[in-house]
């Protein structure tokens, strides 16, 4: 892989990892207008490693957060009466959360890796999970006048009960790439009656643990097939750098965004994007797998 498109590669990844518009689908996308073969092991695996850059990204946007949280999880597995900071819940949420996703990544495997990411898949569940989120996005709808667009439930009122549904969403997205792990968890969030920032905001604390994980498994387990000449470890850690620079600007524009609007325009985005892959594939000017 040459550097200027582990350039492109690693913007399309910062951009879209956070953003409810699919990161995996788009990146298979473009590596197929790049003609790469998305079903190469090495392929594969540096669309999952580069993530990385941007959960650090977020790892680096969320510091403090994530400081408070572990703190307050260590205090209440030391004291019983530290147990009533919802931080505290937050942490047990967040790591029983996880686990759904990692379970259907190591039992899915090989199904995530070949079968789920055919276009057709793909531009399917871009389409079709528009409308439930849709309807997600209808459940935080503020009264006519209020200050802000989105009213519901804050990060004080997350419950364990919460971020198991949440993660559970999170588990369709690596068998549905088109899905988008973003708009399953958020979609979630909504559904459970939080309010905008904060689906959004339990979006990126749901997802670092997960996409860490995978992206460090496949650098460890396909280190080989990344060292391909297709591929390289220099151009992976060059899109893994440009990937975590893109999505650090994307967090903090996304969370502004979603104080003051609604998820309408990304729905749109996501049934026009879906259509334009059916109509590449169906003319055979794209092949789906």
């Amino acid at each position: 892989m040459n550097w200027l498109h582990a350039v492109i590669l690693g913007i399309i990844e910062g951009i879209t990892e956070f953003l409810p518009v699919s990161s995996t689908g788009h990146l298979n996308i473009v590596e197929k207008l790049l003609d790469y073969d998305i079903n190469d092991k090495g392929i594969t695996a540096f669309t999952a490693v580069i993530q990385i850059g941007a959960i650090l990204a977020a790892v680096i946007y969320f510091w403090s957060d994530i400081v408070r949280i572990v703190t307050a999880w260590f205090k209440g597995l030391r004291s019983k009466s530290a147990r009533s900071n919802p931080d505290y819940t937050l942490g047990w949420g967040i790591i029983l959360g996880s686990i759904p996703v990692a379970a259907v990544g190591l039992v899915l495997k090989d199904f995530i890796e070949v079968t789920a990411r055919s276009l057709w898949v793909i531009a399917g569940a871009l389409i079709i999970w528009s409308v439930v989120m849709w309807f997600a996005d209808q459940q935080s709808d503020a009264p006519a006048g209020a200050t802000h667009a989105s009213v519901g439930k804050d990060m004080s009122q997350v419950g364990v009960k919460d971020a198991l549904i949440i993660g559970a969403f999170q588990a369709l997205a690596p068998v549905l790439p088109g899905i988008s792990r973003s708009g399953a968890t958020i979609s979630a969030g909504l559904f459970l009656r939080f309010d905008r920032v904060t689906a959004t905001r339990l979006s990126f604390f749901m997802g670092i643990p997960a996409l860490i994980a995978a992206g460090l498994l496949e650098a460890v387990t396909a280190a080989d097939d990344i060292s391909s000449p297709q591929i390289g470890w220099t151009a992976t850690i060059i899109a893994t750098v440009v990937s975590g620079l893109v999505a650090y600007a994307t967090i903090a524009w996304l969370l502004k965004f979603v104080s003051s609007n609604k998820f309408t325009g990304f729905l749109v985005y996501r049934v026009i994007l879906g259509a334009v892959i059916i109509a590449l594939v169906a003319s055979g000017m794209v092949e789906a797998s």
